[in-house]
């Protein structure tokens, strides 16, 4: 993997956010040259100022929604790799801020395509959505990529769009097959409820859990039924890193399309299961706090990965127990004094060994 990584020119957008800081922190180790695009981190304790980001990355702050400033930081840049996480990410933020979330989520990737339109050298794009853009019939067949797209909020919605507009870029002005290969070669990235150190986020589980046990106070729950297929944060980024790798090396028409990128069929548990899980790891109590007038969200959900374990050979390594124990671990260290890129950077090399 380093072999390949050492040297490349690699564009995050999103590189502020809690995914983006662990894929910026993960593409330094590997040698790589990160420029980042994104606006500041918008919560006061950040995973990216933790691990002092800013100065091991060529840092950028602007609005993925400026579609001038991306195109020239797209020319700029001129990147072998572009990671596309900039997103409003939140279910329960997209029911107040509506029309931003389309905005940044849709137009956004957009105006990321428009800028690689005029990329002329080999250049490789994966664009991360979520689980969330399938039409969600709450039932327990897991979803496979072939199904339909759907959203029933503002956030999943949007996601569904942005996969609807990177395949038809792709179609239109990245085509495949025939006598000459484009240069610019996209795919889409759909991942589960990812978990990890670092998430500060507000409305998710893990955030709202660490805030409370570092308090010392009860953790409130909503939808401890809810079923999700929970996923360490290092698992999809490890399918992120070799899809874009192998779009770059090679000229299969398949991975140019999109791919799930989920835990395994063990690791779709409820709410309930994943504070239990964690209790173990830092002891604290819960109550079930759910909202009887709480805005929708999706009460049963799953992926099947059989796409990306036959074209990529990639496969989850980090079970359920694993996934909860390296996230808790990861915070409780970082409450009781550990440095943040320390843990962050043992994790990484741990996972690279498993």
């Amino acid at each position: 993997m380093r072999s390949f990584w050492s040297g490349k020119r690699v564009l995050v957008t999103g590189h502020t956010g809690f995914k983006g800081s662990w894929l910026s922190t993960w593409l330094v180790q590997l040698g790589a040259k990160v420029f980042g695009y994104s606006l500041d981190p918008d919560t006061a304790s950040s995973l990216f100022c933790q691990l002092n980001l800013a100065s091991h990355v060529d840092h950028f702050v602007a609005d993925i929604r400026n579609a001038e400033l991306i195109g020239a930081r797209v020319g700029e840049v001129n990147p072998d790799v572009v990671f596309h996480l900039a997103a409003q990410p939140l279910v329960r933020r997209s029911y107040r801020e509506a029309s931003y979330t389309w905005q940044t989520n849709v137009m956004g990737t957009v105006n990321l395509l428009e800028a690689l339109r005029n990329m002329r050298s080999r250049c490789s794009a994966v664009f991360v959505t979520t689980d969330k853009v399938y039409e969600n019939r709450e039932w327990l067949y897991a979803y496979r990529e072939s199904d339909p797209l759907g959203g029933y909020d503002p956030y999943s919605s949007s996601k569904a769009a942005a996969e609807i507009a990177v395949s038809s870029w792709r179609d239109s002005f990245f085509p495949s097959g025939g006598l000459v290969f484009p240069a610019v070669r996209v795919a889409t990235a759909r991942a589960g409820n990812v978990i990890g150190g670092g998430d500060w986020a507000e409305d998710r589980i893990v955030p709202d859990l660490v805030r409370s046990l570092a308090k010392g106070t009860v953790v409130q729950v909503r939808n401890p039924q809810s079923v999700r297929p929970w996923q360490h944060v290092l698992d999809p980024l490890s399918g992120y890193l070799r899809l874009a790798q192998r779009m770059h090396e090679t000229e299969e028409q398949e991975l140019q399309s999109c791919f799930n990128f989920g835990p395994g069929a063990e690791s779709s548990r409820t709410v309930r299961d994943l504070v239990t899980e964690s209790l173990r790891h830092w002891e604290g109590q819960w109550v079930d706090a759910s909202e009887r007038n709480a805005v929708h969200e999706a009460g049963l959900l799953g992926l099947t990965i059989e796409k990306a374990r036959s074209v990529l050979q990639w496969q989850p390594t980090l079970d359920f127990s694993d996934s909860v124990r390296q996230t808790i671990e990861w915070y409780r260290s970082v409450h009781e004094g550990a440095h943040a890129i320390d843990i962050t950077r043992q994790q990484i090399q741990a996972f690279q060994k498993r």
